[in-house]
């Protein structure tokens, strides 16, 4: 059974790290989040010839796991005078063929003098890999017994001391996202044609709905305005038709343009097409944006201006950047 790479010089245990050791060690208030294991009498532990203890098991992360504990060192892996301490899968032939389990982990000492726990891991948030051929990791220099005897250095009280573990399984999940900025889409263009716009009644129109990029979408359009603006101005908004077509997303940016569209057919005017645009956040809270101001009644009746042929009037919504989420 495969341990660890060969041994390393112990730290002080109020050291923070050593570079050229590559494991950590600091001291923390915050009690492991797994795993417990309180040993007593461990002077009369020392002096038997007891090579190594297995815990009891525990779960973590769809997996059981025990810590094996070396009260005079794993001298095989060069941990004389020292406790060698180990987190171990306990369930290996339980696992399928091939397994592997990808730990981020520490193992932890109480200190009764600081109140706190010295941490062991590895540096610069190394991960291990647990599979068949080494079903094990941990540290065979995990504390100097000097250092652990010494009552000076708050390891020991009442000749007991307490070991503990934490266990992190690194596993992808089966989700993902991908985030991409979309300019002018292809299907980014709208047109709503409405007709026999003098007869309508309606307080508000809405178009049918249209979709880009999997978000549903669709026009309001009040006719005689709305609020303040009532019989002063059209009305008219770009609303998300369905928030659940956003899937995962929570917010989702556009950047857009609403168009009144000038119907002159004369090739040598150039059209007078009214325009406005915007750059939103839509979300559940804010379904809609537009303009409520979009063009004056005045203008929008004024035959000159085109705005209105054979009783008919032409919107376009165009969405000029949007933000596209997809999973992957």
């Amino acid at each position: 059974m495969a341990d660890e790479k060969p041994p390393e010089k112990t730290l002080h245990p109020t050291s923070i790290c050593n570079s050229t050791t590559s494991i950590s060690r600091t001291l923390r208030s915050i009690k492991p989040a797994h795993y417990l294991f309180r040993v007593e009498s461990v002077s009369v532990l020392l002096n038997t010839d007891i090579e190594k203890y297995e815990s009891g098991s525990f779960k973590v992360g769809g997996y059981r796991w025990r810590l094996c504990l070396y009260p005079n060192g794993n001298k095989k892996s060069g941990g004389e005078d020292h406790i060698s301490l180990y987190l171990e899968i306990s369930d290996a032939q339980k696992l399928p063929v091939g397994w592997e389990v990808t730990v981020n982990f520490k193992l932890f000492v109480f200190n009764h003098i600081h109140e706190k726990y010295l941490t062991v891991q590895d540096a610069d948030g190394k991960v291990r890999d647990f599979n068949v051929m080494k079903s094990r990791c941990g540290f065979a220099q995990f504390l100097s017994l000097d250092v652990l005897k010494d009552p000076c250095n708050g390891y020991l009280m009442d000749d007991s001391c307490i070991f503990g573990a934490e266990v992190f399984v690194i596993k992808y999940s089966g989700k993902g996202e991908c985030l991409s900025m979309i300019k002018d889409p292809d299907d980014g263009t709208f047109t709503w044609v409405i007709e026999n716009f003098s007869t309508l009644n309606e307080e508000v129109l809405y178009s049918e709905t249209f979709t880009i990029k999997e978000i549903k979408w669709k026009l309001s359009l009040y006719p005689k305005g709305n609020g303040k603006v009532k019989n002063k101005s059209l009305c008219l908004f770009l609303e998300l038709a369905d928030c659940e077509t956003l899937h995962h997303q929570r917010k989702l940016y556009m950047e857009f343009e609403l168009l009144i569209k000038d119907q002159c057919n004369d090739e040598n005017v150039e059209p007078s097409h009214v325009k406005s645009n915007a750059k939103v956040w839509f979300c559940d809270s804010n379904k809609e944006w537009g303009f409520a101001d979009m063009v004056s009644l005045s203008d929008l009746n004024d035959k000159s201006k085109d705005f209105l042929l054979n009783d008919s009037l032409i919107v376009e919504a165009k969405i000029l950047l949007m933000m596209h989420s997809k999973n992957i």
